[in-house]
């Protein structure tokens, strides 16, 4: 990027002197000559403790709440004070960063955002649009950013660069990203060009952040109230009981309303059937009824589906050939790498992996798995550490309920003792219920056993990592994915005389 006066990134502010800039930086361990350091909260860290450091390493700016007294500022320096530090971050490095893709969509909710980002993405490529998905799973359909991230949402200076980067040098018009509760909360996706936004579902999750139920689905309407375009489609799930809240939020703005789902106005789910290969059902789009034939097992990922789908024709709705070339694309569809993931078969027992890491999505993953196991439905599952311990005991309790045994396990237990979440997670089964239940130290032993008791017509599945590639014990990050792993005890397993196995692509 070429070097900028501050003014022409913040000609609002009134500034006395008017540094180049060179460069956006929330992170002073990262701070280079000419940059703006913007001393922004962090969870556990105050920004305001480091700016001497960004002074020191050369920051031409500041941008803080307040300046310590202690710190002596140069006079070359440009210092700005502002109550929210985080949404002028957001700003400025929109400006910094000027271009973006022509067409941004967004989702949020507390399940099913990877998979609607990603369907999305699927559905443009389908229908031949170049495009890409942003989120959980990394960029899909770009080469700028490595698969996976750590965050859900990026920091707005990461974001920022990445959209700059995918409509400059890929030329990529098109981008379906994820919009976390904290992202949205903490001003990442202000100043994203917005031009349709999904909601998939809301239930307990992150009350160690939000604390309230109520603070946690304020922070998801952001997305609604604040980021959305002035022109922008809100698609949301009409099943939701939170539905009429998102109404009347939407219309508020005047904004443009495309509702999904069993209860949908728009885009209504009809006569619902299991098939061996998903699900069918008769999509009514507009008045118009189509005959669907989804190769993706559970209602929730047709749930999932018709918001993608939604995210898609969300400005297109005049346009009923782009309308059915979109819907007729569902049939291809493909699921996403942890989601309901078929990982292999053994005995004639199947094993598949899941996200599912809130006591929502694990009920909807085992009622969605009951009607295709024959025999007995297995679940293993764990809690992370430093995290909602509150979901714990709940988390088992519906294990128990739904599943006919259990693998109480480990998930990211980061600084907390894993037996002590095991502990919490097994004090929420009933007595009645705890012979079905196993208390198992070591996740990779858990999965070992697991898939080795389990018996023909059996359904297995491991939930909670998905897509992870990594297990949290303390503050090291070790390799672990849960799909390896269980192909790993298959594929042992399959040497054995007389066990017939085999393994999913």
């Amino acid at each position: 990027m070429l070097k900028q006066h501050l003014s022409d990134l913040l000609p609002e502010q009134t500034l006395k002197t008017n540094p180049l800039v060179g460069g956006v930086c929330c992170d002073s361990r990262l701070v280079l000559k000419n940059d703006i350091f913007v001393a922004i909260d962090g969870v556990k860290e105050d920004g305001i403790r480091y700016i001497a450091d960004a002074i020191e390493k050369g920051a031409s700016a500041i941008i803080a709440k307040k300046m310590p007294i202690d710190i002596d500022v140069p006079d070359d320096i440009a210092v700005i004070i502002d109550p929210n530090p985080r949404l002028l971050l957001s700003r400025l490095v929109a400006r910094f960063y000027p271009r973006q893709p022509q067409n941004i969509v967004a989702v949020t909710g507390t399940n099913g955002k990877t998979s609607v980002a990603e369907f999305t993405r699927q559905i443009w490529d389908i229908i031949d649009i170049k495009a890409a998905s942003l989120g959980t799973l990394g960029l899909v359909g770009g080469d700028a950013l490595k698969n996976g991230t750590s965050m859900t949402t990026l920091d707005p200076v990461s974001l920022h660069s990445l959209l700059n980067d995918l409509a400059a040098t890929q030329k990529i018009d098109h981008l379906a990203m994820e919009a976390s509760s904290h992202g949205l909360s903490q001003y990442r996706l202000h100043n994203v060009n917005v031009s349709a936004a999904g909601f998939t579902s809301f239930s307990q999750d992150h009350l160690d952040y939000h604390e309230t139920m109520d603070d946690y689905f304020a922070a998801k309407a952001l997305l609604f109230t604040e980021v959305l375009s002035e022109n922008g489609v809100a698609v949301i799930n009409a099943d939701m009981a939170q539905a009429d809240a998102l109404r009347q939020a939407v219309k508020a703005r005047g904004l443009k309303l495309i509702e999904y789902g069993f209860a949908g106005a728009d885009l209504k789910i009809k006569n619902h059937e299991i098939t061996p290969q998903g699900q069918s059902f008769i999509l009514q789009a507009f008045g118009k009824e189509y005959a669907i034939d989804l190769p993706l097992a559970g209602a929730f990922q047709a749930m999932n589906a018709l918001c993608a789908l939604g995210l898609v024709i969300a400005n297109k709705q005049d346009n009923q050939t782009f309308v059915e070339t979109a819907i007729e694309a569902l049939a291809q569809l493909k699921s996403v790498a942890g989601r309901l993931q078929h990982v292999g078969d053994i005995n004639g027992a199947s094993v598949y992996v899941d996200y599912a890491h809130t006591p929502d999505a694990l009920e909807q993953i085992l009622k969605t798995l009951r009607p295709h196991t024959a025999g007995k439905l297995a679940c293993l599952v764990g809690c992370g550490g430093n995290r909602d311990a509150t979901k714990r005991p709940l988390m088992a309790r519906i294990a128990s309920d739904l599943a006919d045994i259990v693998y109480i396990t480990d998930d990211n237990p980061r600084s907390e003792k894993a037996e002590d979440i095991r502990a919490q997670m097994l004090a929420g089964i009933p007595e009645i219920l705890h012979d079905k239940a196993f208390d198992c130290d070591g996740r990779g032993a858990a999965i070992a056993l697991s898939i080795q008791n389990l018996q023909t017509g059996d359904v297995l599945v491991l939930a909670g990592k998905g897509h992870e590639q990594g297990q949290i014990i303390g503050d090291q990050t070790f390799p672990f994915d849960d799909v390896r792993e269980a192909r790993k005890i298959i594929d042992s397993l399959q040497n054995q005389s007389g066990v017939q196995c085999a393994l999913s692509s």
